[in-house]
């Protein structure tokens, strides 16, 4: 089999556990395809004994690669979408970051997961992304897509900032805010978790409105099924904005109209069994730590 590999800078900790993967990976794994400037900074602690081959961009990794390998955080499994696209390349996402609930295998848990990864004892997990339409110009290229959330945000300091929503057409609020986001159920524990936002489950094919810091304080998030259309129109006197889809920005002047549906596509998680949602959720945001309990 083919394995892909990304990531981020590490603390040199992790090296000997980066190595233990590695050799553990190796008796079944024919190719390991590693982005360029990852593999670059591997070099510094992790030696290969398969053939390696370093890819740019989606275009140079084989549509029949087994799996991506994302070392980091959530913000690293995150910036693996534009090379994973709509290959349904599965992804697995090893933790070296601090919270994690995307990249919810530990180090510590290392051999375990790697052997039932090569085992084939795992589930995949299909999460739905959000995608981006405007009138004009592509403002993220060939890939306007998120995992996570959509944000507007103000970029001056001092004044908030106009959006209005409408949802299939009909006017939802008009949030006087510092931004909003739309977020997925996946994002339902990110960003949208820290401004207020309800957790939702993964297969729940929802969509989440969660205004940040709004001026109203009867303003509340709203929770809409995935298959409506959201229109966003930035207004107000201030015109520089900055746009967010998971980790990319681009700068924004209003007015503009921003259009955002369901994806055509899911990416896969992969799960190792003795994972799920709930086990997440209670061992990172630390439920039912309670004498009672």
């Amino acid at each position: 089999m083919d394995i892909a590999l990304f990531g981020r800078k590490f603390a040199p900790d992790y090296f000997p556990a980066v190595e233990k993967m590695i050799r553990l990976l190796e008796p079944d794994t024919h190719t390991f395809y590693v982005q360029h400037e990852f593999y670059t900074f591997l070099q510094n602690g992790v030696s290969f004994q398969k053939p390696v081959q370093v890819f740019h961009n989606h275009k140079e990794i084989p549509r029949t690669c087994f799996c991506m390998i994302s070392l980091g955080g959530d913000g690293t499994l995150l910036d693996t979408l534009p090379y994973i696209r709509d290959s349904e390349i599965p992804v697995l996402g090893i933790n070296t970051g601090r919270l994690g609930f995307l990249s919810s295998v530990s180090t510590d848990h290392m051999k375990e997961s790697i052997r039932a990864l090569k085992e084939r004892n795992f589930r995949l997990d299909q999460r739905s992304l959000l995608m981006l339409e405007t009138k004009g110009e592509k403002l993220f290229g060939n890939f306007p897509y998120a995992l996570n959330e959509l944000t507007l945000i103000k970029r001056d300091t001092t004044t908030m900032i106009s959006i209005s929503a409408f949802v299939n057409g009909h006017y939802l609020n008009t949030y006087w805010a510092d931004g909003l986001m739309v977020a997925t159920p996946t994002g339902s524990t990110g960003y949208s978790l820290s401004c207020g936002g309800p957790i939702i489950s993964p297969d729940s094919e929802n969509f989440i409105i969660t205004p940040i810091a709004s001026h109203n304080l009867t303003v509340r998030p709203i929770v809409l099924k995935d298959n409506s259309i959201i229109k966003l129109r930035v207004e107000g006197r201030i015109k520089d904005h900055l746009l967010i889809m998971d980790s990319r920005s681009v700068p924004l002047q209003n007015p503009i109209d921003l259009y955002i549906r369901k994806a055509g596509f899911k990416i896969n998680l992969i799960s190792i069994e003795h994972k799920d949602f709930f086990k997440t959720i209670r061992n990172k945001l630390a439920w039912g730590y309670d004498k009672r309990n």
